[in-house]
């Protein structure tokens, strides 16, 4: 399994990732954005969000009510993140080391960052750390089944898969629409690696969901993510 410094590949791209995330409707965030805000519990004492990125999610959460804390590694994307508003405090952090006290909040919100860590589990022992009993870790993943394949080019009605789905392996794409470019990278994990890890933090999951798009669609293709899934979403509660 390949390494990529996490640190430096979203500083470096940490632009791109904000011109890409900032541009309504460009990418598939938009078209889940509804049914996501729903899936988060309802507002409490305090909500940490980490990987944060430029804020979006946060700024929705914000908007929602929650009183946000804002994590990231990339200092560039906290700036960002804080310049827009996106939450009542923003500072740069190792989701696998949170500088902040046990049972410091009441909900953990990870929108696609985990794919993005080297260490998976280690992001939910912290998170299952700083819930309070009772508290809820909200997970978005991109799905572990369709992560492992693609549309075939010549006939957009076949999927198929192209690595062995039980292994972890690395990947690096970019990815172009309209004039913006995106450098992606991180893993490709089975889903039992996820419900592993959340089983040895102490977490029980209480929800998952399987979305299919239902605000605007970035670009036709994105129809295809109605015959299958783009993402998992899982709600996990600490132990009371």
């Amino acid at each position: 399994m390949g390494e990529y410094d996490i640190t430096h590949h979203w500083e470096a791209y940490a632009s791109e990732w904000t011109s890409w995330a900032r541009t309504p409707d460009h990418d598939e965030y938009w078209s889940y954005r509804d049914q996501f805000r729903e899936f988060v519990p309802t507002p409490g004492t305090a909500t940490l969000e980490v990987g944060c990125g430029e804020g979006r999610v946060s700024r929705d959460l914000t908007a929602l009510g929650h009183h946000v804390t804002a994590v990231d590694l990339s200092p560039s994307l906290v700036a960002a993140a804080q310049e827009a508003g996106s939450a009542g405090r923003c500072c740069v952090a190792d989701a696998a080391n949170l500088p902040f006290a046990d049972n410091a909040f009441d909900c953990v919100i990870a929108y696609n960052m985990l794919m993005d860590v080297p260490d998976m589990p280690a992001v939910i022992n912290e998170a299952a750390r700083v819930l309070s009993p009772g508290g809820h870790l909200v997970i978005s993943i991109v799905h572990p089944f369709t992560d492992r394949g693609a549309f075939r080019d010549s006939d957009p009605a076949v999927f198929e898969t192209r690595d062995d789905y039980f292994t972890t392996s690395s990947f690096a794409v970019i990815e172009q629409r309209a004039n913006l470019k995106m450098h992606f990278a991180g893993w490709s994990r089975p889903l039992r690696d996820y419900t592993q890890a959340l089983e040895d933090a102490g977490l029980l999951i209480t929800a998952l969901r399987e979305p299919q798009p239902t605000g605007p669609i970035a670009s036709p293709d994105l129809d295809k993510w109605k015959r299958l899934p783009l993402f998992l979403w899982l709600r996990a509660i600490a132990h009371q």
